[in-house]
This record gives structure tokens, sequence and C-alpha cells, in this order.
């Protein structure tokens, strides 16, 4: 990182927001802040304002008054793809939205939204079983939980939790449903097949 952050830089604005932002966030005032980070309050406020580059001489306690890294601070915004697509499904009938960035692999718990159409084959010709546990909320709509020799309807703002290895599938009652569902490794995986042809 160069000595100073010029202010003329995205990255400079960027900075500065974050800094604003952060005092605002704690309901501090200028003078609050620059007294935490010994700096006068005219420094920061021009620091803040875009009218001084900041050095990391000004980075370095601002980041420790703020209770954040310098890092963080002047970390591109421009890294993360914030938009969330859908996950590319060969099966008819389904869509899937990641909600968590992390694969369960690492840990904890896979979070989607399902849209499941009636074009979705469900019921006894195609149940699935695996180790692991399902969540599921209804969004909208009406899902038919096949679990078992069970037929269960679950209405929008219901919500379903069973063991993934009572055989099972989900569909939709009549037109379609949205679903925000959770599930472990084993289950990601075992979605992931499912969506192949021939499974």
């Amino acid at each position: 990182m160069s000595e100073n952050v010029d202010s003329g830089s995205a990255v400079s604005t960027v900075v500065r927001q974050r800094i604003r932002g952060l005092r605002q966030a704690r309901g501090w005032s200028l003078e609050a802040l620059a007294a935490r980070c010994q700096l006068s309050t005219s420094t920061l406020s021009r620091i803040e304002t875009g009218h001084r580059s900041i050095g990391l001489e000004q980075l370095a306690p601002l980041a420790r008054a703020l209770e954040t890294t310098i890092d963080q601070l002047v970390a591109s915004d421009q890294d993360d793809d914030v938009v969330i697509r859908p996950v590319a499904h060969e099966e008819p009938g389904l869509t899937v939205w990641a909600l968590s960035r992390d694969s369960p692999q690492h840990g904890g718990a896979m979070v989607a939204k399902m849209r499941i159409t009636s074009q979705r084959r469900h019921g006894p010709g195609s149940l699935a079983v695996h180790p692991g546990r399902e969540w599921f909320m209804v969004l909208s709509g009406v899902a038919m939980l096949h679990l078992g020799e069970r037929r269960i309807t679950v209405e929008a703002g219901q919500a379903a939790e069973f063991s993934t290895m009572t055989p099972h599938s989900i569909g939709t009652l009549e037109g379609t449903v949205e679903l925000l569902t959770m599930f472990d490794a084993e289950g990601e995986q075992a979605h992931q097949q499912s969506s192949r042809p021939g499974k």
C-alpha cells in the first residue's frame, strides 16, 4: 500500500465514507473521534471531506479508534459480486439461488431460495435419501412434501424440518412454490446429484 491514499482516487472516496460511516454509527462527533485517535478536529474534518490526503500516520490510529483494521478501511469495494444468481440446474421445474457464500463443506449449513413449478418430478418415484437434516419455510404458494409414506402440505408462512434419511421429495401442490431452505454439506451434494438427468 502506498504511504498516502490519493485524495482524488476512488479508493480515497470509499475510505472517507467508511471513516465517516463508522464514526456516525457509533454516535461520535468529529471531536469525539479526533480525541480517540489523537488528531485535531480540523484534520479529521479535512480527511472526511477530501481536503486532505490520508497517510498511514492517520489511518493507523483511525483504524484502532474505529475498532477495525487498515486493510478493511482501504479494501476495494469492487471485489465482491453482490448479485446472487440462480444456480444452474438441469432438472426441469427447479431454480435455486444460493444465499450463503460459503460451502457447507467448510462447516455450517447452506441457505438457498428455491422456486419449484409443476414441471418438477416429485412423489414416490423420485424420493431421495441421504444423511443429514433439511429445513424449509414456504415463502409463497403451497409445497407438497413427500416424506416416506406421508404427503404433507406446507402453506406460505409455515416451515418443515425433517431427517433426510427418510425418503423425501418436495414439489408444489399447484402452480409455483417458493421456499427458503437450509441443508448441510451432504444435503447440498444430494441436491446437486438429484438435478442431473437420470437421478
